[in-house]
């Protein structure tokens, strides 16, 4: 991790009915996060980790007092539980 760049914990994981995966990583103390968008196909060579290095220009404010909350307990349990690169 460089200085430049922030880690940030996969907080949540959705799936549509168009076989699109939408995945948020947020910040530890949950004011940030950032989200991106997969197709099912794509996850077939590359998993999901429960980590990712993010630059200050990929993270969005969480607005909502109880989604930073959220986000940041969700974080907390999947640091505590996962090393950074391992595939969840």
């Amino acid at each position: 991790m460089t200085e430049a760049t922030e880690r940030v914990w996969l907080v949540e994981r959705e799936y549509s009915d168009k076989g699109l995966l939408t995945l948020v990583y947020a910040t530890p103390d949950g004011e940030r996060y950032m989200q991106s968008n997969r197709s099912s196909n794509m996850l077939q060579g590359a998993g999901v980790t429960a980590a990712k290095e993010a630059s200050p220009d990929q993270l969005q404010p969480v607005e909502d007092p109880d989604l930073r909350e959220r986000y940041a307990t969700e974080a907390a349990r999947v640091a505590e539980n996962n090393a950074p690169d391992d595939e969840i």
